[in-house]
């Protein structure tokens, strides 16, 4: 078969799949009725509309604000209606897969790989259904991967804002946000690294002073948001290696909140309760019970999606969806194969990789060792896991591409048998994590 009709074919294949999964998500949403906001999703829409009624920008000290704001500017041009968030953040996350397919293409990857990553992504229901909510997930996707793409190209100030913007998404970034500029290093003037770095906190401070001076101002602290101390107390005290099963985020923060008058002494009384519960369990305890758990709810096949469609409470299901049978099981079916496929095939990506570790790449391990580490301690939830979906999604697509040894298909892959070895116990692992946590915890035995 000639490689043009192949590519053809291909393409129609993928097309035909992407139409099939996102009418299979338009009509899980509104088919049965409208989905129930879950969550912070109906804190982002609340303080969306305060916003369109005139009120602060800035709302509390738990949640950066851009999604609010993102949402009430939507609102503002196009009228108050879910549908058109869900629009738009599908266009953001069709724009994540196009930034996706750039960034692997220069960060080593063949093109086939570089659309094969593109395509996971877009196919994959529970990366998918995140433009249909309101969490602020799309919106900081893109603007990380855009960084990353502006990054590659040396335009630190635009790189720089967008990793700001991030931060007003997400607060997942504003302690990792330096290690972006090991990927200003110059590679021979070594008098343009201050000139590249400056540019890229000046774009990085101008996006975000506004919020940090309001923090400064209303609190004596340049902050934008800080939730890490409320996080680590319900991540250390959390008990079930799935989300949503007796959750008790929603329950101990308006204890959080009460606590104190300023973030500073809420802080402060939480994290002697932290300490407190150091000495009463031990320190090496504690952290063993985290990675017992930890990572069982960060890689579950029970994502946001499954979480949100009908089944049993004590499984963790909140049944936000009114899908019929046929459309639950044929979503979970999907939502668990292409789960399994990414994390399997990116164990082995991972383990075969064979291209020498360049900036972009130990930018890339950092921010997936800094994310490892931090979900160790931290409240989590399976949606925390989609910052690096796209780079699970790549490693998988370069390895899956290698099979077929065309072209330049495997030049990123070496397929011999230790690295293989390596990855066969990889992917077991991560499909034990992804699958186990249910069976283990015992859920609705009884």
């Amino acid at each position: 078969m000639k490689p043009t009709v192949a590519r053809r074919r291909w393409l129609a294949l993928f097309l035909a799949l992407f139409a099939l999964s996102q009418g299979a998500l338009w009509l899980a949403y509104y088919g049965g009725g409208a989905k129930a906001l879950v969550g912070d999703e109906q804190g982002y829409q609340a303080r969306a509309l305060g916003i369109l009624a005139g009120g602060e920008w800035m709302q509390g000290t738990i949640w950066p604000p851009l999604q609010s704001l993102w949402l009430a500017a939507l609102y503002a041009l196009f009228g108050a209606h879910v549908w058109i968030a869900q629009l738009a953040q599908s266009a953001l996350f069709i724009a994540c897969a196009g930034l996706l397919r750039d960034f692997w293409r220069r960060f080593g990857g063949s093109v086939a790989a570089a659309n094969g990553a593109a395509a996971l992504f877009l196919l994959n229901p529970a990366i998918a259904a995140y433009a249909h909510w309101l969490w602020p997930e799309t919106l900081h996707l893109s603007l990380l991967l855009a960084a990353l793409c502006l990054l590659a190209r040396q335009r630190v100030f635009a790189a720089g804002a967008a990793v700001g913007g991030a931060i007003l998404a997400k607060s997942l970034l504003s302690v990792f946000w330096p290690a972006f500029l090991l990927a200003l290093v110059p590679r021979g003037n070594p008098r343009q690294g201050p000139r590249l770095v400056a540019g890229f906190v000046l774009g990085l401070g101008l996006v975000t002073a506004p919020a940090l001076w309001h923090g400064w101002r209303e609190y004596g602290k340049p902050m934008i948001a800080d939730s890490s101390i409320y996080n680590l107390w319900i991540g250390l005290t959390d008990r079930w290696r799935s989300d949503y099963v007796e959750d008790m985020g929603g329950v101990t923060l308006p204890e959080f909140l009460a606590s104190g008058a300023t973030p500073q002494q809420r802080n402060a009384i939480y994290l002697d309760k932290v300490r407190a519960l150091v000495e009463e369990r031990g320190g090496a305890p504690l952290l063993a019970s985290q990675f017992g758990r930890q990572y069982f709810r960060l890689f579950s096949a029970k994502t946001p999606l499954v979480s949100q469609l009908p089944g049993p409470a004590c499984a963790g299901h909140l049944s936000a969806y009114h899908t019929p049978p046929w459309l639950t099981r044929g979503l979970s079916v999907a939502n668990d194969a292409l789960h399994a496929l990414i994390l399997a095939a990116a164990a082995f990506g991972i383990a075969a990789w064979r291209r020498r570790p360049d900036r972009m790449f130990v930018l890339v391990a950092l921010f997936a060792a800094y994310q490892l580490a931090l979900f160790a301690l931290i409240h989590v939830k399976a949606r925390f896991l989609l910052p690096l979906l796209p780079f699970l999604c790549g490693f998988a697509a370069s390895f899956l591409c290698a099979s077929r040894e065309r072209g330049d298909a495997d030049a990123a892959i070496a397929r011999t048998l230790p690295r293989l070895a390596i990855g066969a116990v990889l992917a077991v692992l991560l499909l034990f994590l992804a699958f186990a946590g249910p069976w283990l915890d015992g859920l609705c035995a009884g």
